[in-house]
């Protein structure tokens, strides 16, 4: 089973990706912020890390940055949505540090069954 970190400082956000990924199939390990985040890193090894861009304690370009550093191989996905205009310039840096995918999250109101 694949096994994918997601990082974020908001827990509904947390709480509703790893609803949908976890009935995908995906073993899903969570991470307030980038602190907890390497934390876990180094000792899951995910195939995948989802990682906000904007948290308190470390954020999220720090946070690629040194994944890039410890595992240039893995995939990583960059999320923003806490800063409004200035998310494309976040997002953009993101992939600039080598994120593998980019996404604005544009939906503020999230729902799960």
């Amino acid at each position: 089973m694949q096994r994918i970190l997601v990082i974020d400082d908001d827990p509904l956000v947390r709480r509703t990706m790893e609803r949908l990924l976890q009935k995908s199939g995906y073993e899903v390990r969570l991470a307030v912020d980038g602190i907890e985040g390497l934390r876990a890193f180094r000792t899951q090894r995910p195939d995948l890390v989802i990682t906000d861009i904007i948290m308190p304690q470390k954020e999220g370009l720090d946070t690629i940055r040194l994944l890039r550093t410890w595992s240039p191989d893995v995939k990583i996905i960059a999320i923003s949505g806490g800063s409004g205009t200035s998310d494309a310039d976040f997002l953009k840096k993101a992939a600039e540090l080598g994120a593998s995918a980019i996404l604005a999250k544009t939906i503020r109101q999230y729902r799960i069954a």
